[in-house]
């Protein structure tokens, strides 16, 4: 969908280069795309409608580039995730395409309201990092993961990132794999059913006559 904003990137938040990389046993830890509410993510500026569910996929999936993210007017891009859960998010991989690959991204924590109308008016953003080049590091299979202030992301409901350039100044950005490791809590949705005692108060009562046996009371 095509868009209109201002490139304003000025923000009160510093950037964070740290990143890590492949480990043997990585791919059991990005679990978190299980708990991914695919139905409900929404993606703004991407050129084919729905293809940004294909980016959350499995470790073993990762290289896997039937289906990319590409950018449509320009090389922003806009994702909303919510989860099926509360999640505490430990970090985020990304795999960006060649020299389409974005440069940095900016994350908000339990905000639905963002989009290009004020995505970069938003002085403040739970974090920021600047992203490897694909290009520079290139080797087969290694994709960065970008660790996260756990103070801050201990109680996720829903994730925006805003990916405001790639790596070439070109028009398009494409991203390839997005993976996020964390822990899944499930919210219980059963409604709370509070049952109250009721002491009784005579005064709701009639007194039963004593002169008559077959008296009742009448209530």
């Amino acid at each position: 969908m095509a868009h209109n904003h201002n490139h304003n990137h000025s923000g009160s938040c510093s950037h964070d280069h740290d990143h890590d990389h492949d480990g043997p046993d990585r791919g059991a830890e990005f679990t978190l795309f299980k708990h991914i509410d695919k139905d409900n993510i929404r993606a703004y500026n991407e050129a084919v409608d729905g293809s940004a569910k294909s980016v959350f996929k499995s470790w073993d999936d990762r290289l896997n580039d039937s289906m990319v993210l590409e950018s449509d007017a320009d090389e922003q891009l806009i994702l909303f995730i919510p989860f099926t859960g509360n999640v505490k998010l430990k970090s985020i991989a990304i795999r960006g395409v060649a020299e389409h690959a974005p440069s940095s991204m900016k994350v908000f924590i339990n905000r639905e309201d963002i989009d290009f109308s004020n995505v970069e008016s938003i002085q403040e953003w739970d974090q920021e990092w600047e992203l490897i080049d694909p290009t520079v590091n290139a080797m087969m299979g290694e994709i960065p993961e970008y660790p996260t202030r756990m103070a801050r992301f201990g109680n996720v409901r829903n994730l925006t990132i805003f990916f405001p350039a790639n790596v070439s100044g070109s028009d398009v950005t494409k991203i390839a794999y997005i993976g996020l490791k964390g822990e899944w809590t499930e919210v219980n949705k059963d409604p709370i059913i509070t049952v109250y005692e009721l002491a009784a108060n005579p005064a709701d009562h009639k007194k039963i006559g004593t002169g008559d046996e077959n008296t009742r009371a009448v209530q």
